[in-house]
C-alpha cells in the first residue's frame, strides 16, 4: 500500500474513533471495535481475518495485563479500607512542619499513588488535605494541588497502573527497570507540577470556599495498621519486581537464587504474593474476617470491567495495524523522515488525549501505531518509550476527561480555575516527561 494511503487510512480510523466517542457518545470499546473493523477492511483484509486479528490482539494484551491490573486493584482496596492510606498520610504530615506541608502532601501522593488508582487515591486523600489546611491555616489548594499532581504522575508513568502496563506489554519493556526509572522521573516531575506550580498559581486565584469552612476531621478508626507495616505492604510488589530485574543481570543463569528471584519478580507472581500479604497485614491483623476480605476483593474488580474492554479494544486495534501491514508501511516512512520515535509517540498520545479525553484510550491507540517501530532498530529504550507515551497521554487535562470534573467538584473550583490548576498541572507533567525522557535518551541512559 502506498505510504500516503496508509497514513490516510490510519488517520481516518483515528478520526472515526474520536467522532464515535465524542459526537456519538459511544462507549470507547464499541468505538474502537468498530474502528478496528473499518481499518482492517479498508486495508484489504478479508472479513474473517479482520475479526480474527481483533480477537487475537485483544486476547494477547489482556492476557499480559489483566491479572496485574486486577491484583493491583485488590491491593489498593485493602490499602483504602484498612486505613493504611490514612496512616501513611497522617504520619508524613506529622513528620513535616507547616512550612513544608506542600512537599509533604506531594510525598503522600507519590506513596499512596503507587498502589491505588487516581480516582481512589484522590477520594481518600482530599478530606485529609482539607483537614490539614484547616489545622495549619494554609490555603486548601496549597496542600491539595501537590497531592493531586503526584497522584497523576505515578498513575501515568509507573506500573502496575493500567496505562503503564499496557504500554509495557506493547513495547516489551522490563518491568523492574521501568519501575526504577518511572519512580526516579516521577519525583522531579511531581516537584515541578506540584509544590512549585502550586506556589505560583494559588496566590493568583480567588479565595477558595473551602478555605473559609472548617472541615471536620475524619472520624478516628478503632485501629489502623502501623506506618511500617503499611509501607512494607505497599512497596512489596515494587521490591519484588525490581529484585527480579536485578537477578536477571546479577545472578548466574540456572542458579537457585536467580531462579527464585526471577520467579518472585514476575509481575503476576509479585502482585499475588503482595496481595496475599495485604490480606494478613491490612486485613486479618486489623480484625477483618475472611468473608469481608473476600467481599472487598470482589468489590475492587467491578469497576475494572470497562477498563478491560478499552484495553482489549486497543490491543485489537494494534493487531489490525500489524496484520494489515499498515504499521510496517508507516514505520518505514517514519524512519525515512527521521522523526524521533520518542517525539512521535508523545505527539500522538497527546493529540488523542485532547481528542477523546481518556488517557487509557490515548495510550492504547498510540502503542498500536508506534510499537512496531521499536522492532526496526530505533535504538530507543522501551522503558523510556513507556514513560514518554504516558506523559503524552496525560497532557492537557481536557474538559472531556472525567478527572477534570472530579477535581473541579471536590476542590470547589470554577471551570476557569480548574483549567488554571488541573489542566496546567497535567500539561506540566506531559511536557516535563517529554523533556526528561529526551535528555536521558540523548545521553544514552534509560
Amino acid at each position: 500500500m502506498p505510504v500516503s494511503l496508509a497514513f490516510l487510512t490510519v488517520g481516518a480510523s483515528i478520526a472515526m474513533a474520536v467522532v464515535l466517542i465524542q459526537r456519538c457518545r459511544l462507549h470507547p470499546f464499541i468505538a474502537l471495535f468498530v474502528t478496528s473493523l473499518f481499518l482492517g477492511l479498508c486495508a484489504g483484509m478479508s472479513p474473517t481475518h479482520v475479526i480474527a486479528a481483533f480477537e487475537n490482539g485483544a486476547g494477547q494484551v489482556l492476557g499480559q495485563v489483566a491479572s496485574v491490573i486486577a491484583l493491583g486493584a485488590m491491593l489498593g482496596k485493602m490499602l483504602e479500607v484498612s486505613g493504611g492510606a490514612d496512616q501513611i498520610a497522617l504520619t508524613v504530615v506529622r513528620l513535616s512542619g507547616r512550612r513544608h506541608m506542600a512537599w509533604a502532601m506531594m510525598v503522600i501522593g507519590l506513596l499512596v499513588g503507587i498502589s491505588v488508582f487516581f480516582t481512589v487515591g484522590f477520594v481518600v486523600l482530599v478530606p485529609l488535605a482539607m483537614s490539614v489546611a484547616r489545622r495549619t491555616g494554609l490555603p486548601m489548594l496549597r496542600v491539595a494541588l501537590p497531592m493531586t499532581a503526584a497522584l497523576s504522575v505515578v498513575q501515568g508513568l509507573v506500573p502496575p497502573h493500567p496505562g503503564a502496563m499496557f504500554a509495557l506489554a506493547a513495547y516489551h519493556a522490563d518491568i523492574g527497570h521501568l519501575i526504577m526509572l518511572g519512580i526516579a522521573l516521577s519525583i522531579p516531575i511531581a516537584i515541578i507540577s506540584g509544590p512549585l506550580y502550586a506556589a505560583f498559581i494559588v496566590p493568583r486565584l480567588a479565595a477558595n470556599p473551602h478555605d473559609a469552612v472548617a472541615v471536620a476531621p475524619s472520624p478516628a478508626r478503632r485501629s489502623m495498621p502501623s506506618f511500617a507495616v503499611t509501607l512494607l505492604t505497599m512497596v512489596a510488589p515494587v521490591a519484588l519486581m525490581m529484585g527480579g530485574s536485578v537477578a536477571r543481570l546479577a545472578c548466574a543463569p540456572g542458579s537457585i537464587s536467580g531462579t527464585v528471584l526471577r520467579f518472585a519478580g514476575d509481575a503476576n507472581v509479585g502482585l499475588v504474593l503482595s496481595v496475599i500479604l495485604s490480606f494478613y497485614t491490612l486485613g486479618l491483623r486489623q480484625g477483618m474476617s475472611r468473608q469481608e476480605i473476600l467481599r472487598l476483593s470482589n468489590d475492587s474488580l467491578g469497576p475494572l470491567a470497562s477498563l478491560f474492554l478499552m484495553i482489549g479494544a486497543g490491543g485489537g486495534f494494534g493487531q489490525e495495524l500489524m496484520d494489515s501491514s499498515l504499521s510496517t508501511t508507516i514505520t518505514t516512512a517514519a524512519i525515512g523522515m527521521h522523526i524521533p520515535v520518542l517525539l512521535l509517540a508523545w505527539l500522538m498520545a497527546a493529540a488523542l488525549r485532547l481528542a477523546v479525553g481518556s488517557a487509557t484510550v490515548a495510550m492504547g491507540t498510540t502503542v498500536g501505531v508506534v510499537g512496531p517501530m521499536l522492532l526496526h532498530g530505533q535504538g530507543v529504550s522501551p522503558e523510556l518509550m513507556v514513560i514518554v507515551t504516558g506523559a503524552g497521554a496525560v497532557m492537557f487535562g481536557p474538559l472531556n476527561d472525567s478527572g477534570f470534573w472530579q477535581v473541579k467538584e471536590a476542590l470547589g473550583l470554577s471551570v476557569p480555575q480548574t483549567i488554571a490548576t488541573w489542566s496546567v498541572i497535567e500539561t506540566l507533567i506531559g511536557v516535563s516527561g517529554l523533556v526528561l525522557c529526551g535528555v536521558l535518551s540523548w545521553v544514552g541512559l534509560g
